[in-house]
């Protein structure tokens, strides 16, 4: 049924979650995953030289989160023995990065967790999860932050 899946991931317990549910859908259907991390390349502004020095030390930094993060998710897949993929993406949003990755990658399945911010906090700072099911054409399996911490 499922083919490719990707998995967004961002180094938390909700992203491993999703992770989890991803390895037993691919187990089940014989599918690849693609696992990603989106890294915004320009988080804050600023101006001048110390601007670039910083945006430089914050590139070189959430670089290698990145690759730590899909290192650990794609050692973890093929331990289950489901083929992986890595890739690290840089986009302006997260969910622009994952929607675009997806269709990159040629997925039929977005298996993602979501932080179960509510209130205040998500209207503040929005929800990735929300963003993605709303600009998707394809399936997406949004893991709730909750089931992280059972």
């Amino acid at each position: 049924m499922f083919k490719h899946i990707l998995v967004p991931v961002d180094g938390s317990a909700t992203a491993f979650s999703a992770v989890d549910n991803a390895q037993a859908l691919a187990k089940a259907f014989g599918s690849e995953v693609t696992t990603v991390y989106v890294i915004d390349p320009y988080p804050f502004t600023g101006v001048g030289a110390d601007f670039a020095y910083g945006q430089d030390q914050y590139l070189t930094a959430a670089t290698a989160e990145a690759n730590a993060a899909v290192d650990a998710v794609a050692a973890r897949l093929e331990e289950a023995g489901v083929k992986v993929h890595k890739r690290v993406v840089e986009a302006n949003s997260a969910s622009r990065g994952i929607l675009e990755a997806a269709q990159a990658v040629g997925a039929d399945l977005i298996v993602m967790g979501s932080h179960g911010r509510r209130g205040l906090e998500k209207l503040v700072l929005g929800s990735v999860a929300q963003r993605v099911l709303s600009g998707a054409t394809l399936p997406v399996l949004v893991v709730h932050g909750k089931q992280a911490q059972q």
